[in-house]
């Protein structure tokens, strides 16, 4: 995920909860992720961009399905929780600014980048630049427009989830992420000039131990500092974990929108 582009974004790879956000977002998003990623064809010999891979989970799956000949080329601008992998290369690298090579690659991913950058549309330009004739990108984001509690135990608790919800996005819009970008993701992709633009949307249903609500609870602790400065109290911090973790809880997933593009043939379409 971006970190220097936005001056103050606040999930910094080096904080102390990162490790355990990557790994809830892997547990989340990976099997909607490597399910559409397959769908591309990806295979041996695929040259591949993964931009802002945080934990690394995207990249080792990819360099995977591209071994033995293909390489997969992991972005971030600060890379250090990307684990070593045979056919991996790590770079630290800002896509915003950061040059990349011209049709260099078969499938460029990424997650929960775009959104938090102000400048998506230039950046797209610039990813359909660096795609082969024929290639394939694919971008992974959300939309929490609508992801309300379903069962609590009480009215108050309803309320109280409800005010996480609300100070979390004041959070993540106070630094330029936009979290409900993802409705907008294909529309753009499709003005930036890609084509078989293909949608696909995503909704479950929540409830404790789950990847959704793990997530949920450790980005209160990750963002603790933030989300105090937005109004919440320590004791409705408290309160809202440890209504997540009750047995009876149920909540709406964010929508999770994965969407294809491809850049267009020479003299036709992809």
């Amino acid at each position: 995920m971006p970190q220097a582009t936005i001056p103050h974004y606040v999930f910094d790879n080096d904080g102390a909860h990162s490790a355990d956000q990557h790994r809830c977002l892997a547990d989340l998003l990976d099997p909607l992720s490597f399910a559409r990623l397959a769908g591309t064809g990806v295979a041996a010999g695929w040259h591949c961009l993964e931009i802002g891979a945080g934990g690394g989970s995207v990249a080792r799956w990819l360099a995977e399905r591209v071994a033995p000949d293909g390489q997969v080329l992991a972005t971030d601008i600060k890379p250090s929780l990307i684990p070593s992998h045979p056919g991996l290369t790590v770079l630290q690298h800002d896509i915003v600014h950061d040059p990349l090579p011209d049709a260099g690659f078969d499938l460029i991913h990424a997650r929960l980048v775009l959104s938090h950058l102000p400048d998506r549309q230039r950046v797209l330009t610039r990813l359909l630049r660096a795609l082969r004739p024929g290639g394939w990108l694919q971008l992974d984001e959300i939309d929490i427009t609508h992801w309300p509690a379903l069962l609590t135990p009480d009215g108050g608790a309803r309320e109280l989830y409800e005010t996480y919800l609300t100070t979390l996005a004041t959070v993540l819009g106070a630094v330029g992420g936009d979290p409900t970008w993802g409705r907008s993701a294909a529309q753009a992709v499709a003005e930036a000039g890609f084509t078989a633009v293909d949608p696909a949307c995503h909704v479950e249903v929540w409830g404790p131990d789950s990847p959704g609500l793990g997530l949920l609870i450790s980005n209160s602790h990750h963002l603790e500092d933030q989300l105090l400065a937005a109004g919440m109290t320590p004791g409705q911090l408290t309160g809202v974990r440890a209504l997540m973790t009750e047995p009876g809880f149920r909540a709406v997933s964010f929508t999770v929108h994965t969407v294809h593009g491809r850049r267009p043939q020479a003299g036709g379409e992809a």
